[in-house]
């Protein structure tokens, strides 16, 4: 029960990225909220093993840890995310939550291209059912102000960055506990976004309003923080059930993006939805034992 209770608040509060991303750059410019949420999640994680905990595991990174994390902080946080939110300024909520589910999928060509063998039919298969999926879903959009060509293709390069963070992460033999790695990536990706923050945000747009400080607490403090050390846990138990619960982030991103963004849900966004779940199912069914 714990298991299932820890993967539903997961799903939940990782589907809501988007829609609070949504709201944060309504107030400030996409990177300046992300700059805000990566230097908030780094000081409460980092604070927590540092300051609060003070156990023993929880010490200062080796040079060669410093340039895994480096690495990782870059791809997982600087790339992907500062992509991603600046991604969502052109793109629906909805599709945002929809694009971040197909990362299981990516990985699994990458993993395949980067050990050198062949990719399976059924796992290239899953990746043309699941890209399909997103175009669907993205295309009664199109003809909006919701969406652009823009913002999807942002937004695919930037689940491209994670899948390689993933995969990178996966390869790296880690010693450090995984609140430690996950605060000093969160805020050492924070540090490498600053200069590109500053180079290109009108910061004479920010207003700190409720709005601003509700959306970077909630990214913050909810998803980068609570919503990781779910994902962590989950992995701890089984690493490829783990993967199961990303299943739910469409359908609780879209049901997020329809109450509170007043965004359509329309048969292309329900076919859409279902071709991506059915990729993702048919990626992880091997691993299953399905």
């Amino acid at each position: 029960m714990k298991t299932i209770l820890t993967g539903l608040l997961f799903a939940m509060l990782w589907a809501s990225a988007s829609v609070a991303t949504k709201f944060g750059i309504l107030s400030a410019p996409p990177l300046v909220l992300g700059n805000l949420r990566f230097f908030i999640a780094g000081f409460v994680l980092l604070g927590f093993c540092y300051l609060i905990s003070r156990d023993k595991q929880y010490r200062l990174p080796t040079y060669s840890e410093w340039k895994q994390l480096s690495i990782f902080g870059f791809l997982n946080t600087t790339v992907y995310l500062g992509l991603y939110v600046y991604a969502m300024k052109y793109t629906a909520a909805g599709i945002g939550s929809l694009a971040t589910s197909t990362n299981p999928l990516i990985i699994v060509l990458l993993s395949s291209w980067l050990m050198g063998r062949k990719p399976a039919k059924a796992e290239i298969f899953s990746i043309i059912i699941g890209m399909a999926g997103i175009g669907l879903a993205t295309y009664p959009l199109l003809k909006s102000s919701n969406t652009s060509i823009l913002g999807v293709t942002v937004l695919m390069i930037s689940m491209i960055a994670v899948s390689f963070a993933s995969v990178y992460y996966a390869r790296v033999k880690w010693t450090l506990p995984n609140l430690l790695i996950n605060g000093w990536q969160v805020a050492l990706g924070g540090i490498f976004l600053l200069p590109f923050t500053i180079a290109m945000s009108d910061f004479s747009t920010i207003q700190f309003d409720n709005r601003l400080i509700y959306s970077v607490l909630w990214l913050s403090l909810a998803v980068s923080v609570v919503g990781l050390i779910c994902w962590f846990y989950l992995l701890k138990i089984d690493t490829v059930k783990a993967s199961l619960w990303l299943f739910l982030c469409p359908l609780f991103g879209f049901f997020y993006a329809w109450w509170l963004l007043d965004e359509p849900i329309t048969l292309y966004t329900i076919a859409g939805t279902l071709l991506v779940v059915t990729g993702l199912y048919i990626g992880q069914r091997k691993k299953l034992g399905v």
